[in-house]
């Protein structure tokens, strides 16, 4: 990640700060979503120097320049027809993301300032890289390159014709079919009840073994839940889990916590850059904290009943987590993929738990049935000042049947609270098996992680 360049901050201006923020919050939705190639052409800020200046970086290679500065018109008029590609991929890849209504807002409200006229567009390579300067007016990038336009009158009698014909289509199939089709007996159509088997959990890395024996819950064969008790059910719960996406889950499992806490607290400004990037990669290293954390959430998504949709809860950057909508038992494939594909962002990232945990709340209920949340992270909030065990105590007064079980994977403490005022419990997880396990024992003590009775 290299610097392209130094800018002047004005921290004092709260519409630049809201600016700055949302355009973290935007990057973080986008990256998922876009080849790293189409990624690159938005620079990355980060504030510096007491937060007087904003150094805006990139993971291209080479020497920045500014289009403006390239004298040769042929190459100009290649770079910023470039530089429209990928924006129209970014405009291509929005139609098809899955998000909320204020995060497409966000996304929509945006999309217009990476065109701004007055953003510097720097090359690295023929590549250009957009640095915001979250202010100025928003025109549209134009590019040289003509457009040809068809006559409209030829259009005009295309489409008429084509609707003719349609017309004239449909109204043949309806004399030949519909006019003479005799009444069905309409058969109403019970959906089965699935049931998965519970299959070994594979190895995370050839270096640290897992359990070999299959993983089941625990007492299954006296914890079960009947056909009949599952058809009764008028209101299911739902669950909605909060995953850490932060920086701090990528590292390792297999080093001590003595060695952990050195890392963590390591002055990489005393070593050289070889030095930094060696140790960085030791500590690490597969099986880490979001490999393990990954498998374990794909596992517990196979165990929950079929009725109970489930949402998920990211905590990546400040200011605010990212939720998606619920997936019902269909969709759990996309939920596995969203999960699967998550990576801790090499900028702002950090844990907002607190927003986290109170978006989960409100997508519950929590008051007319049992709703769950299941936390899996390292840490505490590191964006936040608020007090997240006054959250958990308003939580279990307003929701009384939300119940918060958490999955530490760093053993802290820091957190408990959360799990101890909404009648949920803390399971401490400092290794690949433990994950297993405890994972295991989160699940176990959810009603609707029980297997159904044969």
């Amino acid at each position: 990640m290299q610097r392209i360049i130094r800018i002047v901050f004005d921290h004092n201006n709260i519409e630049k700060k809201s600016l700055l923020e949302q355009y973290y919050s935007l990057l973080a939705l986008l990256k998922p979503h876009l080849t790293e190639r189409t990624f690159s052409i938005l620079a990355i800020p980060k504030l510096i120097d007491n937060n007087q200046y904003i150094a805006w970086h990139t993971p291209l290679e080479g020497q920045p320049i500014l289009l403006s500065n390239i004298s040769n018109p042929l190459q100009q008029t290649e770079i910023r027809n470039t530089l429209q590609n990928r924006i129209n991929d970014i405009e291509d890849a929005v139609k098809l993301i899955s998000v909320t209504d204020d995060e497409r807002a966000l996304i929509l409200s945006w999309l217009p300032r990476f065109k701004n006229a007055d953003n510097p567009i720097y090359v690295i390579n023929d590549d250009p890289v957009i640095v915001n300067t979250f202010e100025g007016p928003i025109l549209s990038i134009t590019t040289p390159v003509p457009i040809v336009t068809p006559t409209p009158f030829l259009r005009w009698w295309h489409f008429l014709l084509l609707a003719l014909f349609l017309i004239g289509l449909l109204g043949l199939l309806w004399y030949l079919f519909c006019s003479f089709a005799k009444p069905k007996t309409v058969v109403s159509a019970v959906k089965p009840l699935i049931t998965q088997p519970i299959e070994p959990l594979t190895e995370i890395n050839p270096t640290v073994k897992l359990e070999p024996e299959p993983i089941t819950l625990e007492n299954t064969t006296k914890q079960c839940i009947t056909h009949e008790e599952i058809a009764n059910i008028t209101d299911h719960s739902k669950m909605v889990m909060v995953f850490d996406n932060s920086a701090s889950m990528t590292i390792t499992l297999i080093e001590s916590q003595a060695e952990i806490k050195k890392f963590l607290n390591a002055d990489f400004y005393s070593m050289t850059q070889k030095q930094a990037d060696a140790y960085e990669k030791r500590m690490t290293r597969l099986p880490n904290r979001l490999s393990s954390s990954k498998k374990v959430a794909l596992w517990a998504i196979d165990k929950i009943q079929p009725e109970v949709n489930i949402a998920l809860v990211t905590l990546s950057s400040c200011p605010a987590a990212h939720k998606t909508s619920f997936y019902s038992y269909e969709n759990r494939d996309k939920l596995k993929n969203k999960i699967n594909r998550l990576k801790p962002l090499e900028y702002n990232s950090a844990t907002p738990l607190y927003n986290g945990i109170k978006q989960a709340s409100k997508m519950l209920d929590g008051v007319n049935r049992d709703d769950y949340i299941l936390v899996i992270s390292d840490g505490e909030d590191n964006c936040t000042k608020a007090n997240i065990c006054i959250l958990a105590n308003k939580i279990s007064t307003q929701q009384p049947r939300l119940k918060i079980n958490i999955v530490d994977i760093a053993g802290q403490h820091k957190i408990d609270c959360i799990a101890e005022k909404t009648g949920g419990k803390v399971y401490i997880a400092q290794s690949p098996t433990a994950i297993v396990e405890q994972m295991n024992n989160a699940l176990s003590t959810m009603k609707i992680s029980k297997p159904i009775c044969e």
